[in-house]
């Protein structure tokens, strides 16, 4: 056997038991969530026998390990259960929403990497200039200012103010621009970083020196000893970072009444809709999960000292 294949398969066996915690922590911390999901469905001055009817329909009245023994059959089965408040199949709900969650999402990357790569390489071109000090000061900013806090500023200034973008809501493609620029400039900034750290890295290698006394042409300098080296462990960056730009969609979709997974999730949990909840919680876990996963397995293809590592 290989040591690539060696490598896949520990990886994988690491992958599965993590996945079953997670299964696990999901539905424990969901039924720790305040609020009775009756209540908030019939209202607080419903009648006893009607709320009761209704948990024993949704199941809620059985012991908690038999429901969470219900709730592991059915992701086994990808069948997360019926909404309470939609009355539909979780797993439709969330496909119905996973398109804008997506364009979203590469949308955010797009721009994120539009503002990354030239930051990176100058700051790292250019080290110890004034070039380098305000790339990573304007890097520094991305990583550090909330989403809470720049979507509704870029709303008062570019809708509101000078009315060049609509403030809410998915149509056209002027509704995507804000909310890509805020969920994009923190990965942008955390991006440009680990490009700056990279790129100075391949600098110190001999074949660098090489490459220099080649007197070769500054553009292929730049993409062919320099830039392609340097992206193996950027790309592993991404990688590890599509799972955290989902999750990050939760603040920047209900800022603008985005109508994805963010928005879904917070009506789940202002409704008490246990299993939608269970549902959105577990697919943005078990996608970071999957996105580590091949981000190491990618990684093993471009290194082979990963391989004799693990």
């Amino acid at each position: 056997m290989s040591n690539l294949v060696r490598f896949l398969l520990s990886r994988l066996g690491q992958f599965i038991p993590t996945a079953l915690g997670v299964i696990t922590l999901v539905f424990f911390l969901v039924h720790l969530v305040p609020g009775d999901p009756v209540e908030a469905m019939l209202g607080e001055t419903a009648q006893p026998v009607d709320k009761e009817a209704l948990r024993h329909t949704l199941g809620l009245d059985q012991p908690i390990h038999v429901q969470y023994l219900k709730f592991l059959k059915g992701v086994a089965s990808l069948n997360l259960g019926e909404s309470f408040y939609y009355k539909k199949s979780v797993v439709s709900i969330i496909y119905e929403r996973l398109g804008a969650t997506a364009q979203l999402a590469v949308a955010a990357m797009l721009i994120a990497l539009a503002i990354s790569f030239p930051l990176g390489l100058i700051s790292a071109l250019k080290r110890a200039t004034a070039w380098d000090k305000s790339s990573m000061v304007v890097a520094l900013f991305g990583v550090s200012i909330p989403h809470f806090w720049l979507g509704p500023m870029l709303i008062y200034l570019f809708s509101i103010k000078l009315g060049f973008f609509p403030a809410s809501g998915r149509g056209s493609f002027l509704h995507l621009v804000l909310p890509a620029i805020t969920l994009g400039t923190g990965l942008a900034g955390i991006l440009s970083r680990m490009i700056r750290a990279s790129v100075l890295e391949i600098l110190r290698e001999d074949f660098i020196l090489y490459a220099k006394a080649r007197r070769i042409t500054r553009y292929r300098f730049v993409i062919h000893y320099l830039l392609r080296p340097a992206l193996i462990p950027v790309v592993t960056l991404i990688a590890l970072q599509l799972g955290a730009l989902l999750s990050g969609a939760v603040i920047t979709e209900t800022v603008f009444s985005w109508p994805g997974l963010g928005t879904l999730f917070i009506s789940a949990v202002f409704s008490r809709d246990f299993p939608l909840i269970q549902g959105c919680v577990l697919f943005f876990s078990l996608f970071y999960l999957i996105a580590n996963l091949l981000a190491d397995m990618f990684y093993a293809v471009l290194d082979p000292r990963i391989r004799l590592a693990g």
